[in-house]
């Protein structure tokens, strides 16, 4: 209920006017002049209340005490001031103009209604008002609350969207990088052998350069497969986007493609059953064996890698991936390609969030000479 004043005037001089009329004959001229000269400040009073809402009230309930011309303002006033103000404010103002009444009442003429009730009339009256009021203001602070909550619930999900927005390039670049990083490295193995050595035979030339065009290929066919699935609605099904994601099976096929690009590398499982492993467990451990193999290609060209397999339901799934880092100025850190892959540094980072998504651990560390890197996966019974 906002206050305009020129509105509220003109309804309490429609009010006082009625109000002077009710008293007409009931007194003596005298108490009409009284009444007349109260109505008109209590009228002038009405729209100060907007300014100064308590004073005016109280001002209003004392001018009740001289004449009921200015019950209407005083009333209207009690109905605001619970309306804006604490309960406690609203029930001293309301009590104020109970005793002006009450008081007025009692040296001025009830008509033919006995001063008990008027009491209880008065009583009921600004107990009404007050009630009201606080009503009225409970409802204002609910709708501001209600507003506010959804104001806030707006801010929650934009912030939400934007994570979730961050969390998906992330994702993104977590798999273009697992995805390209491998392939480019193979390729560019291949590409420094050629510059290398570019008095080869032309068959050797021929097979090389025809490794490079089939591994583009597979690197275009992987990116687009890696796209379709992170395009896909997230319907846990790891074939959304096409082929199944690489997994358990595929760890023959990655390391089979390192030897062929130079890179000795040796397994051991430990007779563990790839088939067992889990499909969500096996493609991390695949992406995992797939950056040691792409890190030891670029920082230790020609180096041995060893890879090592170990666990079983219960009790996780552990791989490490392990090579000798050459020292600077040997023969391997010059080897043909040894300089033309550079890192983006981000490789590791992005595999310790997948890891820690699967609640897994991820640790690296350069040791006498060595790189390790070891991941361990949970593996449910």
């Amino acid at each position: 209920m906002r206050i305009q004043p020129a509105v509220w005037a003109a309804v309490m001089a429609v009010l006082c006017a009625a109000t002077i009329a009710g008293h007409v004959g009931d007194e003596s001229a005298a108490y009409l002049a009284l009444d007349i000269a109260i109505g008109v400040v209590s009228i002038a009073l009405v729209p100060l209340l907007a300014r100064w809402l308590v004073p005016v009230a109280l001002l209003l309930s004392f001018l009740a005490v001289l004449s009921p011309a200015a019950t209407p303002p005083a009333t209207l006033a009690v109905l605001l001031v619970a309306r804006w103000r604490p309960l406690g404010t609203a029930a001293a103002v309301a009590g104020a103009g109970v005793a002006a009444h009450l008081i007025q009442g009692a040296w001025r003429s009830l008509g033919s209604l006995p001063y008990g009730w008027w009491a209880v009339l008065t009583v009921v009256a600004y107990a009404a008002l007050v009630g009201w009021g606080t009503l009225l203001r409970a409802h204002t602070e609910l709708v501001a609350s209600l507003r506010e909550r959804a104001e806030h619930a707006e801010a929650e999900q934009a912030r939400r969207v934007a994570e979730a927005r961050a969390g998906e390039r992330a994702r993104i670049a977590r798999e273009m990088h697992d995805v390209l990083a491998h392939r480019l490295s193979l390729l560019a193995t291949y590409a420094g052998a050629l510059s290398y050595r570019p008095d080869a035979p032309p068959e050797q030339l021929s097979r090389a350069a025809e490794v490079i065009r089939s591994g583009t290929h597979q690197a275009l066919d992987e990116l687009r497969e890696v796209i379709g699935v992170l395009r896909a609605e997230e319907t846990g099904d790891p074939t959304a986007g096409g082929r199944p994601l690489p997994g358990m099976a595929d760890l023959d096929r990655l390391i089979e493609e390192s030897r062929g690009a130079g890179t000795p590398v040796e397994v051991h499982d430990g007779g563990l059953d790839f088939l067992a492993v889990p499909d969500p467990v096996g493609r991390t451990v695949y992406r995992v064996v797939q950056e040691g193999l792409t890190n030891a290609r670029k920082h230790a060209p020609g180096s041995a890698v060893e890879v090592t397999l170990g666990g079983g339901p219960g009790s996780g799934l552990d791989v490490s991936i392990a090579n000798r880092v050459p020292a600077a100025g040997s023969s391997v850190a010059s080897a043909p390609g040894a300089a033309s892959v550079p890192g983006t540094g981000t490789g590791l980072i992005g595999l310790a969030e997948r890891l820690d998504l699967a609640g897994g651990t991820l640790e690296h560390r350069r040791d006498a000479g060595e790189f390790l890197l070891h991941a361990s996966l949970p593996w449910p019974e």
